[in-house]
């Protein structure tokens, strides 16, 4: 089945920097199509309008593809608390060297990923139905992650403590914030003291001409976590460090 493509979506992948195939298209076409139908369902996004969904899912989520297209081959990255595959899913399709794993709660949310990955053939995904806290202190996969990404789940000092313990020394997290990151990054001071973070680089994910101004944050693991975080499941939200 081929899929109509919106005329804005190769102007707007341009004006990010990103690259796509017909095919990576089609997938991520396939993708969106599949996530609309399945809303009708049980709610995976807010977002119904299918012009709508390309740019606030699609495109939104691919804004971290020129901070990670650097990584070598066979570089993982978990989606910490990925919902309805976002931004893992479409950073998966136009970046299969990575190996992605897809973290989330929920159980249908976390099927519906399964099945969408099924669905597209994409090999290069793994999803985990899980907390990220619980995940966090487990030695399978603590600190085992070279990246972790993140759309939107919470304040900068609550995602760190999701997702700084699942990323190695000399890793990054990325995660896609709005115009309050200035005031979360203060707030965040003490968590970026306690969980191992160093450089911190922040970049404009679009173009001034475009009326999204989402910010691509990445934070580098520059040391071990204490054992002691994460806290357990609830906490970090909580009270946050």
């Amino acid at each position: 089945m081929t899929h109509d493509i919106p005329t804005f979506v190769p102007e707007h992948l341009q004006a990010i920097g990103v690259t796509v195939t017909d095919e990576q298209l089609q997938q991520l076409a396939a993708y969106l199509h599949l996530m609309l139908e399945t809303n009708k369902q049980f709610n995976l996004t807010a977002i119904r309008e299918p012009q709508e969904a390309w740019k606030r899912h699609i495109i939104d989520s691919l804004t971290l593809v020129p901070g990670l297209i650097e990584w070598p081959a066979g570089s993982s990255l978990v989606d910490v608390g990925t919902g309805g595959g976002l931004p893992g899913i479409p950073l998966a399709i136009v970046l299969p060297q990575l190996k992605v794993t897809l973290l989330e709660t929920t159980g249908k949310k976390a099927r519906f990923c399964q099945t969408a990955a099924d669905a597209l053939g994409l090999s290069n995904i793994i999803v985990i139905n899980n907390r990220a806290e619980t995940l966090g202190q487990n030695k399978l996969y603590r600190e085992k992650f070279d990246m972790a990404v993140s759309r939107a789940v919470g304040p900068m000092r609550i995602l760190m403590e999701y997702m700084l313990p699942l990323v190695k020394v000399g890793g990054w997290m990325y995660a896609l914030k709005g115009p309050a990151l200035e005031q979360e990054l203060e707030d965040a001071g003490d968590a970026l003291a306690t969980l191992g973070a160093g450089e911190i680089v922040a970049v404009e994910a679009y173009p001034e001409s475009f009326e999204n101004h989402s910010i691509v944050v990445g934070i580098e693991k520059a040391d071990r976590t204490p054992k002691e975080y994460p806290r357990l499941p609830g906490i970090p939200k909580q009270q946050p460090l």
